[in-house]
């Protein structure tokens, strides 16, 4: 079996083995309407914009998170000086699609995207292949790498932050949406959707410095959350995240994940994960703060899911 197709095959099975292969369905199978949209969907084996409007159609289509003449934020995770198969950032033709929808279908009166960046900002935004993809569909990108563009702002329900200066980006739209990279990362131990809202603040050396689990929890508190988290795990840095050496740390799974819930997707997805690379649950603590600060939950039994194998 190639490679490739053997992390296909181990991806489709941890699926599986996470929600059950009875709710394992094909495109264009048979099955009973349900009413309400689903808590969470999976889809496999399809090209990014395939596999995002195929969950978008299943959450009730961008138009039921996007209204016409709304200004809409993408916040993807661009933190690193890489292109887009070494997989340190979200995947372009992923947020070049979410602009297109946005923009086209729904009406939107603008999008930005935009990261707070680890690496120089021009260099990340250009070879991650994200600002080529964004402009050509239409959106703005806007940098994140001065304080000036940053507002204070309260988080009453954090532990340990209690208050950040958010990007204004984020404090001006209408709606917003958190889409990360699944990475295995040294620090938190994985970087998802909770964490890619650390790049949404200016000082994240506080973090650092201040119990980085729970101030990541703390941050996903805030009153403005993302209509959704849009987890991109078709190509994912299994081993030497964040940022990745080479192309030996990246795993070709061609699988995304979507919720509103911060919990629930990010403790589906390092399940997922561990297909490819043993990670415990438990060590991911920030996913547990954020279930004691019920923002989500980590039962994936207790909610909705959808699952889809193109």
């Amino acid at each position: 079996m190639k490679r490739r197709d053997f992390f296909r095959s181990t991806a489709f099975l941890g699926l599986a083995s996470i929600f059950g292969s009875d709710k394992i369905r094909a495109i264009g199978a048979t099955e009973m309407a349900v009413a309400q949209s689903p808590d969470l969907v999976a889809v496999m084996g399809g090209e990014p914009e395939d596999m995002l409007e195929k969950a978008l159609k299943e959450m009730g289509g961008i138009k039921k998170f996007v209204k016409k003449g709304q200004k809409v934020v993408i916040k993807p995770n661009i933190g690193w000086d890489r292109t887009p198969e070494l997989a340190g950032n979200t995947n372009p033709k992923l947020i070049k699609k979410l602009t297109e929808l946005c923009l086209k279908e729904a009406g939107a009166k603008e999008v930005i995207v935009f990261d707070h960046t680890c690496d120089n900002w021009q260099k990340t935004y250009k070879n991650s292949g994200i600002q080529d993809a964004v402009e050509s569909a239409g959106g703005k990108m806007v940098p994140g790498n001065d304080q000036s563009m940053y507002k204070e702002h309260e988080f009453p329900k954090g532990i340990k932050l209690k208050k950040a200066l958010v990007h204004q980006a984020i404090l001006d739209c209408d709606v917003w949406f958190n889409v990360p990279v699944l990475k295995n990362h040294g620090g938190s131990k994985m970087t998802i959707s909770m964490k890619n809202l650390m790049g949404i603040v200016w000082d994240r050396q506080f973090f650092h410095s201040n119990d980085l689990h729970q101030c990541i929890a703390d941050s996903c508190t805030i009153d403005k959350k993302p209509a959704l988290n849009i987890v991109d795990a078709y190509r994912v840095v299994k081993t030497n995240g964040p940022q990745g050496r080479s192309a030996s740390d990246v795993a070709v799974l061609k699988t995304l994940l979507i919720s509103p819930d911060f919990v629930a997707v990010d403790t589906a997805a390092v399940k997922f994960f561990n297909q490819v690379q043993a990670q415990k649950l438990e060590d991911v603590k920030h996913i547990f703060n954020g279930q004691d600060l019920k923002i989500g939950t980590t039962n994936l039994d207790a909610i909705n899911i959808k699952k889809i194998k193109i």
